[in-house]
């Protein structure tokens, strides 16, 4: 990767070498310059890259303190009086510091205080990318798309994302992969067609940016999601949702996001559980989606996340019903346990329906266990309420297990 050369501060040196990596880490990392100088060089590239230095030098303490969170600690990192140590201590503490003052000897990149003034909402004025390259033209532009954002001009802030990232991919591949992946989230809000293609190009950019694991798992649920949205009218595009997920699960654990890493299991398990069951192999996509959506409920619980737990639950019951198991008892069992569990959130005057489909399908479990009585009662509640909701279909299926539960009654 080539430095670009900069025009010279007002104190007549260089202080800082370019492509810097503006944006490819959030607030208030993602806008910190990074000093000229060979001790810096190495760390440069390897934020520009999209990851992690592997030793942070003594002058990007500051840097390393912001990473990690620790404002005070970055602020205290900051000591000398160069124009650079100016901007970064504005960066980190805006109100303390005259703009006018601290864009004085940034040159070229006096443009970033406008951007961070913005951004910060201290500014209603958007900066001006004319004249500017690489990722300060980037930067400028990704403000530019925010404001057209919220002036309710979706597609036009696509095309401002574009051409941000047109000019970020000589520089930094991961900042392009970054914002072509914002405008890929617009796109989808959009139905845009292309925000498929977007989202892969996205990814192909983001590869090997170690740094920007989490960002690149979002991708990937994105992708998945719409393909597994669209597998709704055309089944066969499941199939290739699962690498997706996959992916996005490969790239983060628990701890780094957790209802990420709790949507994308549960999302995977319900992509492997509506899936046709084609051959005899396709049986063991039931056994990894009970797998994953255990994962999903040690994130989604009952207390925090009560619609997503329901929801979880009500796969996992649906999961042991019908996965071909030596424990075949046990799992009945569990999965009725997991119906009554769901059953005290699903109240039949704000959730019939919900009720009358738990209903359904644990008195069907009932009956497979020979608790007859039981699944009867279970059953007839559940009629019951489809008749009150007109679901005709629904209450042929529940009189044909009571009929069947009739005869095997009967024998």
């Amino acid at each position: 990767m080539t430095d670009i050369a900069v025009e010279p501060t007002e104190a007549g040196a260089d202080l800082v070498a370019r492509p810097q990596p503006l944006g490819v880490f959030g607030l208030p990392l993602g806008y910190l310059l990074i000093p000229a100088g060979p001790d810096t060089d190495a760390a440069r590239a390897a934020l520009v890259s999209g990851r992690l230095p592997d030793a942070w030098p003594d002058r990007m303490a500051a840097h390393r303190h912001a990473y990690a969170g620790d404002r005070d600690a970055a602020l205290a990192a900051l000591s000398g009086d160069d124009p650079v140590t100016r901007y970064n201590r504005f960066v980190l503490d805006p109100d303390a510091a005259d703009p006018a003052a601290v864009r004085a000897g940034l040159g070229v990149f006096g443009v970033l205080v406008d951007v961070v003034l913005f951004e910060l909402g201290r500014s209603d004025t958007v900066p001006d990318a004319d004249g500017l390259d690489g990722e300060l033209a980037a930067a400028v532009l990704a403000a530019a798309a925010s404001a057209t954002v919220d002036a309710h001009a979706p597609t036009k802030a696509v095309a401002i994302l574009e051409s941000a990232a047109q000019a970020a991919t000589p520089v930094s591949r991961p900042l392009a992969g970054l914002l072509i992946g914002a405008a890929a989230g617009l796109a989808r809000d959009n139905g845009d067609p292309l925000t498929l293609s977007r989202l892969e190009r996205a990814l192909t950019l983001l590869d090997g940016a170690d740094a920007l694991k989490v960002a690149r798992a979002e991708l990937h649920l994105t992708a998945a999601g719409m393909l597994h949205e669209q597998a709704a009218e055309r089944p066969e595009l499941m199939p290739a949702a699962i690498p997706h997920y996959h992916s996005a699960l490969q790239l983060i654990r628990r701890e780094d996001a957790p209802l990420l890493w709790a949507s994308g299991h549960a999302d995977l398990a319900t992509a492997y559980l509506t899936m046709p069951m084609t051959e005899a192999s396709s049986q063991l996509r039931l056994g990894i989606a009970a797998q994953s959506l255990r994962q999903a409920l040690t994130v989604f619980t009952r207390e925090d996340h009560p619609q997503r737990w329901a929801s979880v639950q009500l796969n996992l019951a649906n999961s042991l019903v019908y996965t071909p198991s030596r424990h075949r008892q046990e799992n009945l069992v569990e999965a009725v346990e997991i119906y009554e569990a769901v059953l005290e959130s699903r109240d039949r005057e704000s959730d019939p329906g919900g009720r009358a489909r738990v209903l359904a399908n644990q008195g069907n479990v009932l009956a497979h266990l020979g608790m007859f009585d039981q699944a009867k009662a279970k059953l007839y509640e559940a009629r019951f309420l489809f008749e009150e909701l007109g679901d005709t279909d629904a209450v042929r299926t529940v009189r044909g297990v009571l009929d069947e539960i009739s005869r095997e009654g009967a024998r």
